[in-house]
């Protein structure tokens, strides 16, 4: 028999598994929202309205809940409200994976003005490192603006890619961000004429063993991911089915090269390109340049030359079989937020989405303009209508 507020099917998906989910969300001059608050079950929950209501800045509340700057990868003093003082919060009440847990996220006002990052609190309490938020709770999503995915810049590829990393892997985003700022510290050091040469060595140093952590922890990702595509494509996905590879020199060389040898080899690369990295005022080598190329297996195509309607279908179901690795992985699914995830999908594929969601048993946030789309989800979801800044249920 399924519990209160859950279906059976999602019961079904894994009885021991913790059901992640979110009790209660609380906005305060966040976007359009001078103040609201929602009262969840463990239930799907289904958002429509109008275009600019105020749907998608639901789910942005939620997706930050999770380490970084949300699903719109927007700068913290751009998320207040119009109008308002620039403070922001976020607070959420969730059953987590550990049990129950008070989260509250956002800006603060201090006698030095508005704060510029944004601070975690967990039952009460600051959490040392934003990071902390993976302890209780994963999120996952797909938006509209992630349709050009596979034809946009490798940059927006490697987002992606990191951010399925991290929902298994927590510490990749220390490792990536680590790298990141040694880079940086590189680049200003080469161009300082007189920078040390042991200094060079250390940064360099350092950037070898975070490089070759983060290609190893990518390739992984990678294969995993392939396995859990192909298992999903064997239980009759109606999502064409993703061949995924990884471009760069230290991940195509991983498999071939023991770690300790290829932390030498990039080192030996770094100090070898030292002039031609002062020279473009860049380092021109390492995972900050690599990709992951998509194919449509079905059609033997690259997912940059398929239709839009077959890109999308590539992402839904890569998303669809990474939440489903992370649930086998981590012991519990991670939360979905699936932005205006109904619109091209005709019956037969809706009604395949909702149940294949549902199978995870994961709670998914799903926004839409036209509730008729989310008929097939029946009593799995909880609706809500938004409208100017307000939300009313049913």
């Amino acid at each position: 028999m399924a519990r209160p507020g859950e279906t059976a099917q999602q019961q079904d998906a894994d009885p021991k598994a913790p059901s992640v989910h979110l009790e209660v969300l609380r906005l305060t001059d966040f976007r359009n929202y001078s103040g609201l608050s929602l009262e969840l079950d463990r239930r799907h929950v289904v958002l429509t309205g109008e275009n600019g209501a105020g749907k998608t800045n639901l789910m942005e509340a939620v997706s930050f809940l999770s380490p970084g700057r949300g699903l719109r990868r927007a700068a913290y003093d751009q998320v207040g409200r119009a109008g308002g003082s620039g403070t922001w919060s976020v607070f959420a009440s969730l059953q987590g994976a550990h049990g129950p847990a008070d989260i509250g996220t956002g800006l603060t006002e201090t006698a030095a003005g508005v704060e510029t990052h944004r601070k975690v609190r967990i039952n009460g309490s600051q959490a040392k490192t934003i990071d902390a938020l993976l302890e209780h709770s994963r999120i996952a999503w797909l938006t509209p603006a992630m349709d050009g995915l596979f034809t946009g810049p490798a940059s927006d590829r490697r987002k992606f890619l990191d951010r399925m990393v991290l929902a298994i892997d927590p510490l990749h985003g220390r490792r990536v961000s680590d790298f990141e700022k040694a880079m940086r510290g590189r680049n200003r050091l080469l161009s300082e004429d007189t920078a040390p040469g042991q200094w060079l060595d250390a940064v360099e140093t350092q950037m070898a063993e975070l490089a070759t952590a983060i290609a190893a922890a990518r390739r992984e990702l990678v294969s995993l991911l392939s396995a859990a595509i192909i298992a999903q494509q064997e239980a009759g996905s109606p999502f064409p089915d993703a061949v995924a590879t990884l471009e760069g020199t230290l991940e195509s060389a991983h498999g071939d090269m023991a770690a300790s040898d290829l932390e030498e080899e990039y080192a030996a690369r770094l100090r070898a390109n030292r002039w031609s990295d002062k020279g473009a005022g860049r380092t021109l080598e390492g995972p900050h340049r690599s990709d992951i190329v998509v194919h449509h297996r079905p059609k033997s195509m690259a997912a940059a030359l398929c239709s839009t309607g077959e890109q999308k279908a590539l992402l839904i179901g890569m998303v669809l079989a990474h939440a489903r690795l992370a649930r086998e992985i981590n012991g519990f699914a991670p939360i979905l937020l699936l932005d205006e995830i109904a619109a091209h999908l005709d019956e037969k594929r809706r009604t395949a989405l909702f149940d294949m969601v549902d199978g995870l048993g994961c709670q998914a946030f799903m926004t839409g303009t036209d509730r008729t789309l989310f008929d097939a989800m029946g009593e799995r979801g909880q609706f809500f209508t938004v409208a100017e800044g307000s939300v009313t249920r049913g």
